[in-house]
């Protein structure tokens, strides 16, 4: 309106008690402030894999994981993709084509390591699990350079996962 200063044209920007309390945007939106950003949740990063079955039998035996989602399938074919997940961890899986094949990215260069880290509150619990259950390790539990105490391991497509947590101080 003429005469109004842009503020007043959007009255929760300055009677919303929240705001001068400095409360981060993503829990305003989540708190239904209108204005504010929307609050993201989880990303669940996505791998290309040759056998489907092999993977989520991995997953599922060795790494504790369950289906969430799997199809692609019409009855006549197999599945070809899935979501996998554990607590509130997730990856999808997806077998393409016969001559798409796993990059894992330390393939593509030294530096790019880990495919996906994944944080956990208590690694030292999490790597007894896993060596118990014959998970192929690539970097066994240690404090880091990176500041990390965390452990890698090599999934059955040759993706390493990095668990763990920043070092206590």
């Amino acid at each position: 309106m003429p005469g109004q200063s842009p503020a007043s044209t959007k009255p929760w920007k300055t009677t919303c008690p929240l705001r001068k309390w400095k409360i981060p945007h993503n829990l305003l939106g989540c708190l239904g402030v209108h204005g504010a950003f929307a609050m993201l949740n989880s990303v669940t990063p996505f791998f290309i894999v040759d056998d489907l079955g092999a993977t989520l039998a991995f997953y599922q035996s060795k790494l504790g994981f369950d289906v969430r989602y799997k199809g692609g399938g019409d009855g006549n074919t197999d599945d070809f993709w899935a979501i996998l997940g554990r607590d509130r961890v997730m990856l999808m899986f997806k077998a393409i084509t016969p001559e798409v094949h796993p990059q894992p990215n330390r393939s593509r260069h030294e530096w790019a390591r880990w495919d996906a880290y994944i944080y956990t509150d208590d690694p030292d619990s999490l790597y007894r699990e896993f060596v118990s259950k014959g998970v192929p390790m690539q970097r066994e539990l240690a404090n880091t350079s990176d500041g990390l105490r965390a452990f890698e391991i090599t999934d059955n497509s040759g993706y390493l996962l990095c668990f763990g947590r920043p070092v206590d101080k």
